[in-house]
């Protein structure tokens, strides 16, 4: 019995030590376990969220299944295009290495994006469907839906955004960018200003290139051109040619040196000075016209056919006003405004000229919508020269007449009025200006609704050769002395007839009128000498000397007498002649040496036979003054013409006359206002 007691006890001694140490093992096992313990209790609550919906019932959860692969599956698709795009980045860099690469690049790209935008809204909707779908069969808990709502609400927001060019995080308009440049890169490398030298001598031409742009360049342009178009930047794509192209046109205009263009109303009314600049307006007007804008013209066609008429009709006139036509319309806008006087008419006329010469260029490169300001501004510059030229000519005859009541030259010579008609109706008449004058008076007369004839223009002409008469004969008669009254005739009468005959004014006026007024130059001559110089001799008379028979001292007197009295006279009508002019050089010769013969051998003679009765007296040189030689020297140096004074060319606006003096000679009558 001992022994079995003692046989227990060692058992349950052995069973408490086994417990005591499954005790202590698992109280260290509590220990380690604690900290594990408290972090699940943390996550408890998230994942208590998280694994609410499974324990949502069995029939809802089924069904969701179908709802979220329908609605990731778009969405993860448009995540893997998205994560494309960011692909093409690195291969749109350079469009100037690899255009055609390039180009194709960015077509991927655009295709992506329409992708993207096609597709992003769908998928963000069948995302909210799902949301929807969650809170109404209440798989989840309110602040699990509330989450994924607020995501989504970013996330359309986002897409918005995209709308506005971001989806692509800006790849796009960085890349469009590139292309502009590349775009203006090519324009401005290839577009050099023409080779060419300045034309300043008439009829020098201009080298002219073969090409504005060469084939392959405008290929690359179509190209670029075609997809900046539909990315809807053409807008850009045209201020950017215009400006280079316009550019390249202004560099090819300065070495023709145009800035005569900028020329003032006031400096127009010096006429001597922008005469040579009309001149060169008309030949710089058609080379611009006929090789730089017809270029440029072309090229807008060939760059911009793919686009559409429309646009290269709008692009090129834009090109034309920035590279300065409208600075040669307004050149002749300028002459139109300043002062009216005769001489402008030619101009007005040479202007005309080259306007229609360029008519149908005009038309032709000016005739779209697109040009209507071009258009308006060369439609009034011809009104205006038209009306300005019809103006002068109707004028022309009042300002004559208006002379009439002017001094004649105090030198006897012609008047400006006389040599300045004479002239300028022959210009008129002649095959420059006949045709453009007749043209503008035929418009102006359409104009009015009245029919014209070249016999209106002829008679016109031939009104102003009467007037011209009816003045010289006005004017001859303004002399105090008939002498120089008949130098003045004697001039005008030789001029009418020398500088008309065989000219076109001559053939209208007629033979019969030209010899009229060669025979009224021999008559004036013939009764100037005999009313002047031929009344010297009579001093020399040698009455009384042969027979006289009082003595040699008696005689000397009488000489000495004779001789002062023509030296007094020689003196006095070569004191007042030696004023005049005779400008027709056969004219002043004959009439100088009709002088000669009328005076010089009538003294030589006098004194070889008396001027020894007063040679041995000591005031001889009080008498016998001149040589014969030194007479006739002196009298073939009349009538010469006086060199022209320093006067201004300034046409003065006030006087409103022709000038009929000599040092006047090369101002301009201006009497129209």
């Amino acid at each position: 019995m001992m022994d079995k007691g003692i046989e227990h006890l060692i058992s349950a001694r052995k069973l408490l030590k086994e417990s005591l140490e499954k005790s202590r093992a698992l109280g260290s096992s509590l220990e380690k376990v604690g900290p594990r313990l408290d972090e699940i209790n943390q996550r408890l609550p998230s994942m208590e969220v998280a694994i609410r919906p499974i324990r949502a019932e069995s029939e809802a959860l089924s069904s969701v299944g179908g709802h979220i692969n329908r609605a990731v599956v778009p969405a993860a698709a448009v995540l893997k295009v998205f994560d494309a795009i960011h692909g093409l980045e690195k291969s749109l860099s350079d469009p100037q290495s690899n255009l055609p690469g390039y180009l194709s690049v960015l077509k991927r790209l655009e295709e992506a994006l329409r992708f993207l935008g096609d597709n992003c809204g769908m998928a963000i909707q069948w995302l909210g469907d799902i949301v929807q779908y969650l809170e109404d069969h209440k798989v989840a808990d309110t602040r699990f839906i509330s989450k994924l709502k607020k995501a989504l609400k970013n996330i359309r927001e986002l897409e918005t955004a995209e709308e506005k060019g971001h989806l692509d995080g800006g790849l796009l308009d960085v890349a469009l960018d590139r292309l502009e440049s590349e775009l203006q890169r090519l324009l401005t490398e290839y577009s050099v200003p023409l080779p060419m030298s300045s034309p300043a001598l008439p009829g020098e031409q201009a080298s002219i290139a073969p090409s504005p742009l060469p084939v392959s360049v405008i290929q690359k342009l179509h190209a670029i051109l075609g997809r900046l178009a539909v990315n809807d930047r053409l807008e850009k794509c045209i201020s950017i040619y215009v400006e280079v192209r316009s550019s390249n046109v202004r560099a090819s205009l300065q070495a023709l040196n145009l800035d005569y263009l900028e020329i003032s109303v006031s400096e127009f009314n010096n006429v001597v000075s922008i005469e040579g600049y009309i001149a060169q307006w008309g030949k710089h007007l058609e080379f611009a016209m006929k090789h730089l804008f017809e270029a440029e013209y072309k090229l807008c066609h060939d760059v911009f056919d793919r686009m559409g008429p429309d646009v290269s009709k709008s692009c090129f006139p834009k090109i034309a006003a920035q590279a300065g036509i409208l600075a040669f319309l307004q050149f002749g806008r300028t002459l139109t405004e300043s002062k009216k006087d005769p001489i402008k008419l030619l101009k007005l006329l040479d202007i005309f000229a080259s306007l229609n010469k360029l008519r149908l260029d005009f038309n032709r490169l000016f005739g779209g919508a697109a040009c209507a300001d071009i258009q308006n501004m060369t439609r009034d510059l011809i009104k205006r020269v038209i009306e300005g030229s019809c103006e002068i000519f109707w004028e022309l005859l009042v300002q004559v007449e208006l002379q009439r009541q002017t001094p004649p030259p105090a030198d006897c010579s012609i008047p400006r009025v006389v040599t300045f008609i004479t002239d300028y109706c022959n210009k008129l008449l002649g095959d420059e200006y006949k045709p453009i004058l007749t043209q503008v008076l035929v418009i102006e007369r359409s104009w009015k609704h009245e029919s014209f004839q070249e016999r209106i223009l002829i008679t016109e002409l031939l009104n102003l050769v009467k007037a011209i008469e009816l003045n010289l004969e006005a004017w001859s008669k303004g002399y105090e002395d008939a002498v120089p009254s008949y130098v003045f005739l004697m001039n005008n009468h030789s001029h009418l007839y020398k500088y008309l005959k065989g000219t076109k004014l001559g053939g209208i006026v007629g033979e019969p009128w030209l010899s009229e007024h060669d025979q009224y130059k021999e008559y004036y001559s013939a009764i100037f000498l005999r009313e002047s110089w031929g009344k010297l001799p009579t001093h020399l008379s040698r009455e009384g000397l042969i027979l006289f028979s009082g003595g040699r001292a008696t005689a000397r007197n009488l000489v000495k007498e004779r001789l002062k009295a023509f030296n007094e006279a020689f003196d006095d009508m070569y004191a007042k002649q030696s004023k005049w002019v005779i400008p027709d050089k056969d004219l002043r010769e004959r009439t100088c040496q009709a002088i000669v013969q009328t005076i010089v051998p009538v003294y030589r003679s006098y004194m070889q036979n008396y001027g020894p009765l007063v040679e041995q007296d000591p005031s001889t040189s009080k008498y016998a003054k001149y040589t014969a030689q030194s007479l006739e020297k002196m009298l073939l140096s009349l009538f010469l013409p006086k060199l022209p004074k320093q006067v201004s060319f300034q046409v003065k606006q006030a006087s409103g006359k022709f000038s009929n003096g000599a040092a006047d000679q090369y101002q301009m009558p201006s009497t129209v206002k």
